[in-house]
């Protein structure tokens, strides 16, 4: 094992005790039957051609580097551990960080799906946190529309030379919220029998808001940080993934 294979050993270790010793909160992503089977049919339908797309993106790097494999393991690590901190939020549903930006920053945002989808699932196996027959509509919620956000932010900022940390806090903040945005429009559009969609939707988002918005800078910040590890332990790394090249 390589030193930059044992610190990140050692830094994932490290994480993933600080948050298991934390209390367990009971909320989740939309719970096991919280969504008529149509809605998870349709979402899961949804996510065919993401999940394609990320396959085959991540075959693609791996071909390419086979060292970029510990920093893929990284990002799939890094989701697992800050999305199943969860703090509950609305019945059927709950506020956590989601992690996703880091990975889409670093590999686009179709990889993330595929890291997206395996969390997921161990998550709902594992954890009970989520289920298997709202999996599709997680997945489109937390890797594929947060993780795209997030990308694009991240894409405008180096176009427009902003400065890095900011752009990556911007990717993973904003990318963050984007995904709760969407969580809510599938609430809403699944449960707005006494009320209007619009009316519905306002309800859920402001349910949300009191614990996304905050969860969402402490992501960024997070995110900023371990970007700025990786720039000074993992530099061939980045350097292999066209990261380095961007941001120097």
């Amino acid at each position: 094992m390589s030193k930059l294979q044992k610190k990140l050993l050692i830094v994932t270790t490290i994480l993933a005790f600080s948050f298991g010793i934390m209390p367990v909160a009971y909320g989740m992503h939309i719970m096991e039957g919280y969504l008529p089977v149509g809605f998870c049919v349709a979402w899961g339908v949804i996510c065919i051609p993401f999940l394609l797309a990320g396959f085959f993106s991540i075959r693609k790097t791996i071909e390419a580097n086979r060292k970029t494999l510990v920093l893929l393991a990284m990002a799939g690590a890094f989701v697992f551990v800050i999305s199943s901190l969860k703090i509950p939020s609305v019945t059927g549903s709950c506020s956590h960080m989601t992690g996703t930006g880091l990975g889409a920053i670093l590999f686009g945002p179709s990889a993330v799906s595929i890291l997206g989808i395996i969390v997921l699932l161990f998550q709902a196996i594992l954890l009970a946190h989520g289920g298997l027959t709202t999996l599709g509509a997680n997945t489109f919620s937390m890797a594929v529309a947060g993780p795209f956000v997030s990308y694009g932010i991240y894409r405008l900022g180096i176009k427009c030379k902003w400065n890095r940390y900011v752009t990556v806090f911007l990717a993973a903040c904003l990318g963050d919220l984007f995904t709760y945005c969407i969580t809510a429009v599938q609430l809403a559009l699944a449960h707005h029998t006494d009320t209007s969609i619009a009316v519905a939707l306002g309800k859920f988002l402001t349910v949300f808001a009191p614990t996304q918005i905050p969860l969402a800078v402490i992501e960024g910040l997070i995110t900023c940080m371990i970007v700025m590890a990786l720039e000074t332990y993992a530099k061939p790394e980045l350097r292999a993934i066209g990261f380095m090249k961007e941001v120097h």
